[in-house]
């Protein structure tokens, strides 16, 4: 059936089933590939897109639950001419090592500092709590996005 969705600023006509896993068509019809397939189960976020202003993780959604809603991937913040400031962060820190779920754990921040532009070190480790970095790039995560949230916010 044909489904219209917001994605990116655009509307996007697409042929889908309505429990087509939103990833899916983002990847395969659309041809997005930032928003990654890793467990399949919406537990590590690699999948993770911004629905409404919510991270969620897109293998675990129903592309019919974002039928008249606004998804935003990777794709849509930044791009190599005009990189979103989280981007540039994970640049700067080396937040990212093998990079496979670096725009998962980007698009989650970023859906973290829209809503709360000074969070907590606390608040940040929660937003990111269904993100998984199998690097180990834990610290340097977090120093990215401390580093892009509102002045003046204390750590704890």
């Amino acid at each position: 059936m044909q489904l219209t969705l917001n994605v990116n600023g655009a509307k996007r006509v697409v042929e889908a089933e309505d429990e087509t896993p939103l990833l899916y068509v983002l990847r395969n019809d659309l041809k997005l590939k930032g928003a990654r397939f890793g467990c399949g189960l919406g537990q590590c976020g690699s999948c993770t897109v911004i629905v409404d202003g919510v991270a969620v993780q897109s293998c675990d959604v129903p592309v019919s639950a974002v039928l008249g809603k606004s998804v935003t991937t990777i794709e849509g913040i930044g791009d190599d001419k005009r990189l979103h400031p989280l981007q540039q962060a994970f640049i700067d820190h080396q937040a990212g090592q093998c990079g496979y779920c670096a725009s998962g754990i980007i698009m989650a921040a970023k859906a973290l500092l829209d809503a709360n532009p000074a969070p907590s070190d606390s608040d940040i480790r929660k937003a990111l709590a269904r993100n998984l970095c199998r690097c180990g790039t834990h610290q340097r995560i977090l120093r990215a996005i401390r580093s892009v949230r509102a002045p003046g916010e204390a750590t704890r």
